[in-house]
């Protein structure tokens, strides 16, 4: 089995689950024991100020939190692009990673240049997304550096897509219903 982390899932267009429809997932982690990643495209309408202010010193108070995934919807995670890697609790790929929950807010801020608030994860249990790369759930695609902290991240799924180009270009502009047409 080859690892997937540090790689994007993008939702297959025939992936129907609501909790993945059209989304990109970072892989964080993905071994014999299972995988786990983050939902980059799916800002909430709740900011970091209405639901996690202890994170204020970190990140703007007005930004979005991000829905990271159905896992544990009510745990936090920051996904920092670290200057000092070694803050890090973890790397998922080259300097982008997680907060450690032991470093404190001073030196977590000094490390990295860029952050964004998550909560919960996606989560597969042993073998199971493997099973979903079989049944071409996911589409496996390597990221940009720009791509991990999106600007318009609801146009993501959209535009990794296109950048794949070919037939994924095409996809990439479908309707999320093509019935309505």
């Amino acid at each position: 089995m080859e690892s997937l982390k540090g790689k994007l899932l993008l939702a297959s267009p025939t992936l129907s689950d609501p909790n993945f429809a059209r989304t990109v997932v970072l892989v964080a982690e993905h071994n014999e024991e299972g995988a786990m990643g983050l939902v980059l495209n799916r800002p909430a309408t709740t900011t970091v100020a209405e639901s996690a202010p202890e994170l204020e010193e970190l990140v703007d108070a007005e930004e979005p939190i991000y829905i990271g995934g159905p896992v544990q919807p009510s745990a936090v995670i920051v996904l920092a692009a670290f200057e000092q890697p070694e803050v890090a609790g973890l790397i998922v790929r080259d300097d982008v990673g997680f907060l450690s929950a032991e470093a404190d807010f001073e030196t977590s801020r000094d490390a990295a240049r860029q952050m964004r608030v998550f909560a919960g994860h996606a989560g597969w249990g042993p073998g199971q997304l493997d099973e979903e790369l079989e049944r071409e759930d996911w589409i496996v695609e390597p990221p940009l550096a720009e791509e991990l902290f999106s600007a318009d991240a609801e146009e993501l799924w959209s535009e990794v897509l296109t950048r794949k180009g070919g037939a994924f270009a095409l996809v990439a502009r479908m309707p999320l219903d093509p019935s309505v047409n």
